[in-house]
């Protein structure tokens, strides 16, 4: 018997993933839910999904398993919150929260409910991250000593819709979010593969004066007027990392990383990827088999799917992606960010079957996030060196 899913929030994102829950074996049943009365029918009708409901308060009334969450950003956890008190498990688009007392009230709720919460962090599934995991299990980078990743997405490239279609006539107000308040691409990479988290940070801020006015702190509610931050962390492990949050930037946009070892490190350039080790004696140019390019499922009629989803980012499996394991009914089905939305849902969904802890649980969660609130507190104290709390290591499952 499968479980039964609603869905909170139908946007264009909620479009990538909607698919997936609907096609996932472990899944019986999904149920739409929006604010929007409109906007609900016309997706009701796109994915033949009949059942639907007005709201979030309505999902949590219902005799459903699990709530997914794709609504705006600064709802997230209490939303989250919401839902896992209902008895529902929860997946939520990042970020998870946006202040350090949601993030504590989030932990704090999965641990009392004991139920299953996975934030939906792409960059998990990125093959440069399952590759350096492979290669860090495997005590080939030594040490590591020092990590860089960053998030690159100027305005021009696709944000001013995005916003518009999350925010309607107020998508001016909060389009001056942060950077540091959406961190959880770059920091999730290096955390991911080495395990240890921020423990102290320190971020300095680019003070924008683009003549949209975005970033004018008078005029976005979160009195913000930085477009690009950067932030220097401590982590646990004693090594560094530069973390780098840009809105406002001429590249073509990347969500990127490289990792430095005692042995070997990891180095990633705008049109490629390279192995290296510091006797030289293996030096390899990963730029193909960490491509996007779709991959033959083993023993299954057909190809993943190479097809540009509504996110408007590059998409389709690569040879490091373990598609073995997905299920056969996920075969050309949209697959977004990298070749991540499948593995992402097939992920939360077992977990909920099997009651397993996934990865990107809420005490990944809190280590993807909490750096970059507090960098974006150190950047309003002009660099100042703070500490990152930390809630801890998941339990191990039963």
């Amino acid at each position: 018997m499968g479980i039964r899913v609603g869905i909170c929030g139908t946007g264009a994102f909620a479009d990538s993933f909607i698919p997936l829950f609907t096609a996932h074996p472990a899944v019986e049943q999904v149920v739409l839910s929006d604010l929007d009365a409109e906007k609900l029918s016309a997706k009701s009708a796109k994915f033949g999904l009949p059942e639907t409901c007005a709201s979030l308060d309505d999902l949590c009334a219902m005799d459903l398993d699990a709530i997914a969450i794709f609504t705006q950003h600064h709802i997230h956890c209490p939303q989250a919150v919401q839902a896992l008190r209902s008895g529902k498990h929860v997946y939520s688009a990042v970020p998870s929260a946006i202040t350090m007392e949601e993030i504590a009230d989030l932990v704090k709720t999965v641990e009392e409910t004991g139920l299953i919460y996975m934030v939906g962090e792409t960059s998990y599934y990125y093959p440069c991250a399952i590759y350096c995991r492979g290669r860090f299990r495997n005590g080939d980078f030594g040490r590591v000593v020092y990590a860089e990743a960053e998030y690159y997405h100027d305005f021009d490239h696709g944000l001013y819709d995005v916003y518009r279609w999350r925010h309607g006539d107020d998508w001016e107000r909060y389009a001056g979010l942060p950077p540091m308040f959406y961190p959880t691409h770059s920091v999730s990479m290096v955390v991911s593969v080495t395990g240890a988290h921020v423990t102290q940070v320190s971020c300095f801020g680019f003070v924008d004066n683009d003549e949209d006015m975005l970033f004018d702190p008078e005029r976005n509610v979160w009195n913000n007027p930085y477009s690009n931050q950067t932030a220097l962390c401590r982590l646990s492990d004693g090594s560094t990392a530069r973390f780098n949050e840009f809105r406002r930037i001429g590249h073509p946009g990347t969500v990127g990383m490289s990792l430095y070892g005692t042995e070997g490190s990891y180095e990633e350039q705008v049109k490629g990827q390279m192995w290296v080790t510091k006797d030289l004696k293996t030096c390899i140019d990963l730029t193909e088999e960490l491509a996007p390019i779709g991959l033959p499922v083993g023993g299954v009629d057909g190809q993943m799917a190479k097809v540009t989803g509504a996110d408007g980012t590059h998409v389709g499996v690569s040879r490091v992606h373990e598609v073995s394991r997905l299920p056969k009914e996920y075969i050309g089905l949209p697959n977004g960010h990298n070749g991540s939305h499948q593995f992402l849902i097939d992920d939360f969904v077992t977990a909920c079957v099997t009651g397993q802890t996934p990865s990107n649980n809420v005490w990944d969660a809190a280590r993807y996030l909490a750096p970059g609130l507090i960098a974006h507190e150190s950047c309003k104290r002009d660099g100042e060196l703070l500490d990152v709390p930390d809630y801890g290591d998941a339990p191990a499952s039963p």
